[in-house]
Order: C-alpha cells, then structure tokens, then sequence
C-alpha cells in the first residue's frame, strides 16, 4: 500500500522531468533553469513523500512506529528511489530522442544528397549539350570544305563520321562506358583528321594494354584531342600530335601535345567553352581523383590528365 501510494509521485517526477525539463531546458542548452527547476521538483517531491509517510503511519499502522520498517522513515532512501527510476526513465527518452533525431538527420542527409546529385546530372547534361555540338560543328565544317572541292575522300569521312555520331549517340548518355571504347573513339576522330590534314599531320600515338573492366564518363577525353587539332600550328608545313595514355589496375594517365607558337595564338581554347566545360565535368565526376595539367612549353602545348580510383 505504502509503494503504491509513492507510485503517483514517482509518474509525475518522470513525466515532468521527461515532458517539460528535458524538451525545454536540456535540449536547448538552458543548463542553468533545467538544474534549476530539478531543484525545485526535487523539493516538491520531497514533501510529497512526506505527505505519503505520515498517511502510512497514521492510515496503515494505527499509529503503531514500531511496525513501520527503518526504510519506511527513511526519506532520503525514498527519495533515492523515486528518482533512481526517474533517472532510468529519462535517460532511455534521452537515447530515444537522439535515436529519433540521427534517423531525421540520416532523412535530411539523404535527400540532400539526392537532390545534390539530380543537380550534377544537370549539369552533366547541360555541359554534354555544349560539348558535343561543339565537336560535330567541327567535324561538319571539315566535311563541307571536302565536299566543295568534290572530294573522293568526302565518302570516308561521311562513313567515319557516321561511326562517330554513333558512339555519341549510343553511348554518351551513359553514365561510364569501357576506356578502351573511348580510346577507339580517339582512333576514330585522328583518323578523321588525318583525311583532313592529309600529308601535313604526324600524329604519334601510344596506348599501354587496357583492362576491360576499367570504365570513365564517355567523351571524357576528345575534347583535348579535338583542341590539339583546331588550335594546333603548322610548323614548317606540318602539324605535330603526340598522344599518349597510360593504364595500371585501376588509374590512367593521358598526355597530349602539339605544336604552339604563342606570338602565333594566344590559344584560347585553353580558356574557352570545351575546357572550360571540360574542367566543369571533372570537378563533378571526379572531385578528389583527377589531376589536371596544361601548359605551354616552348613550341609546344601540353596537356595532362591522371584519374585514379577508377574501379571505385
């Protein structure tokens, strides 16, 4: 009877200090009006309790103390008591508040996430759209020069532009494709331009062995081969292209070169839309694994690229 009569001072501690403390006080960070108002509810507790041990003597014993147990007369053990559950009471509303809270977090971090990366595939989309109009308008205008001429080289370069449009067309909406497909683009492209420049280009090209699981974003690497070509100098009647791209198990590095003559261009390629866009792409691609390199040295501009982590 004793313990039951303390059961509705222990419910309303608990749901005082759990309903109004905690949610008011300690979560905001007002440490001293929490302190303060538990002070205050310890005290009313307290009389409570004494409220409750003098009903117990006078209802439950007839006023017979000597068989009312020690603890019965014991206010700070009953005080301790009390408290202790609501001690254990707060502490898992505390774990479950802060459960509740990482779960909202976790929600929070999530759609943040998701919309951050919808954003990206925007912007991936968008920069494409500037790319590959970019590189076709080239490749059309090389064409339209063979056809007024009545060409018979015009056929082959309609073929291998053909072959071309269908690696963008097929492919590029891919989020990766095989690196050893986009270097048999780049194939594709110089052999394009070597119909184009006929007996004024030297092109040297080396590829390393390239493992086929190996994968980056389609169209990652001809806008500096497409430069290479547009901004490139004569020198001497005759257009220098050194291309060279390197693989390991999962990292690449690509080199490009060619003739530069900076009282000739200023290059603006360097700064215009395709590098920039290309600059754009990495950052979104490959933001902590990529290594960008260009640079003018002597007569010649290089380029160098180096992704690694590719399997990640």
């Amino acid at each position: 009877m004793f313990s039951l009569a303390l059961i509705p001072i222990t419910m309303g501690a608990t749901y005082f200090v759990t309903c109004f403390l905690i949610p008011k006080y300690l979560v905001e960070k007002k440490y001293g009006k929490f302190i303060l108002h538990a002070l205050y509810s310890v005290v009313l507790a307290a009389y409570a309790i004494v409220f409750v041990m003098l009903a117990g003597y006078v209802y439950l014993t007839d006023l017979q103390i000597m068989e009312i147990p020690p603890l019965g007369w014991s206010l700070s053990y009953i005080l301790l008591s009390v408290y202790l559950i609501v001690i254990v009471v707060a502490a898992f509303h505390l774990l479950k508040m802060n459960y509740e809270s990482m779960e909202k977090f976790k929600d929070l971090q999530q759609k943040i996430l998701e919309t951050q990366l919808q954003v990206k595939e925007q912007e991936l989309m968008y920069l494409k759209k500037q790319i590959h109009p970019h590189f076709l308008f080239n490749t059309l205008n090389t064409i339209y020069g063979f056809a007024l001429n009545n060409s018979k080289e015009t056929p082959e370069l309609i073929l291998k532009l053909s072959n071309l449009l269908d690696y963008i067309l097929y492919q590029v909406t891919k989020p990766k494709v095989a690196l050893y497909d986009e270097v048999e683009h780049i194939k594709e492209y110089i052999s394009l331009e070597e119909v184009r420049f006929q007996d004024s280009l030297t092109v040297n090209f080396s590829c390393t062995p390239i493992a086929k699981r190996l994968e980056v974003a389609p169209m990652l690497l001809i806008p500096f081969v497409e430069n290479a070509f547009k901004h490139g100098v004569l020198v001497k009647g005759m257009l220098s292209v050194d291309i060279d791209i390197k693989c390991d198990f999962d990292s690449f590095k690509f080199e490009i070169e060619n003739n530069f003559l900076s009282e000739a261009d200023d290059y603006n390629g360097a700064k215009g839309i395709g590098l920039d866009n290309f600059r754009k792409r990495l950052d979104l691609l490959y933001p902590d694994t990529y290594q960008l390199g260009i640079d003018a040295k002597g007569d010649k501009f290089c380029v160098s690229l180096s992704i690694s982590h590719l399997n990640n």
